[in-house]
């Protein structure tokens, strides 16, 4: 949508806005130098990069309050479970926000006058239509261009090889959950220093926050960002083993094969998150009981 502002098929936009986890690919965060140096600034379009904070750094800070990611949970009775998602609130949409208020002139607690909105765009395409959803507070209003011109992903794709923009990547945090194997091998064949993180990563959240464990409120099980629920270096996800598929198909709501290969096709991005996630889902990364 910013190439389509900046190279005039769709309205010129004021500004653009990129919520920052702090633990996004250094390919994302390339790219985003890419797009602003050779898209946005030309076409005088301001990219701003908000941030809540370094989701890695505080899931791990014992004095910090942390947003617990959608982690899968092997319970001390041997039953699976997920905690809630309660990352793309607090580290995407909620310094989106913050930035947007700044934008209108009335920074929070500053009262947004009736009638005082920002149109804000969303971009989702006809594949994914049903994710298309008003925001939830009135200086806020969501339009979605791309359903508007009819353009699919592959139209989207298509656009992007013609400005050189084929390799774009996926935005998400290094260490969601939600990603398929086929990310996960990426990461781990592409990039060791990152794949290194996230196994260390998935290895310090065992037993649960830092927070929570310095509290007394420690994890009634074992957590994992990769949904077999073995350390992530032991994962497969070269393959998907027959013990893994039998136990997956026992689950209601078992992922297909794609999903296990793609990961979730929803993700989270910001006021397009699924409405559930895959696994019934416990209160709090460190409050399980």
């Amino acid at each position: 949508m910013l190439c389509l502002s900046a190279k005039g098929l769709l309205p010129r936009i004021d500004a653009a806005v990129f919520a920052d986890t702090q633990w996004e690919p250094k390919a994302v965060y390339d790219h985003l130098d890419r797009l602003e140096r050779e898209i946005a600034a030309p076409a005088g379009i301001h990219i701003h990069r908000v941030s809540s904070g370094h989701i890695r750094e505080d899931a791990l800070d014992p004095d910090h309050r942390f947003a617990s990611m959608p982690l899968y949970i092997l319970n001390r009775d041997g039953k699976a479970g997920m905690t809630r998602r309660q990352c793309t609130g607090e580290y995407k949409i909620k310094p989106i926000k913050k930035k947007v208020r700044e934008i209108l002139g009335y920074p929070y607690p500053t009262r947004v006058p009736k009638g005082v909105f920002v149109e804000q765009w969303v971009g989702i395409s006809t594949d994914e239509f049903h994710r298309a959803k008003d925001a939830d507070v009135k200086y806020m209003r969501n339009v979605h261009p791309l359903l508007d011109i009819g353009w699919s992903r592959a139209d989207c794709v298509r656009y992007l090889t013609s400005l050189g923009l084929a390799d774009t990547p996926k935005s998400s945090c290094l260490g969601c959950p939600f990603h398929g194997n086929a990310q996960w091998r990426t990461i781990r064949d592409s990039s060791p220093d990152e794949w290194s993180d996230v196994v260390e990563f998935d290895a310090a959240i065992r037993r649960g926050n830092a927070r929570a464990n310095a509290t007394g409120n420690q994890l009634l099980g074992q957590a994992f960002l990769h949904r077999s629920r073995v350390p992530l270096s032991e994962a497969p996800i070269d393959h998907v083993t027959a013990a893994e598929w039998a136990a997956l198909q026992a689950q209601d709501g078992a992922p297909d094969a794609e999903e296990l290969e793609a990961g979730v096709v929803d993700g989270c991005s910001p006021w397009a998150c699924r409405g559930e996630q895959p696994e019934p889902t416990r209160d709090d990364f460190g409050l399980t009981a």
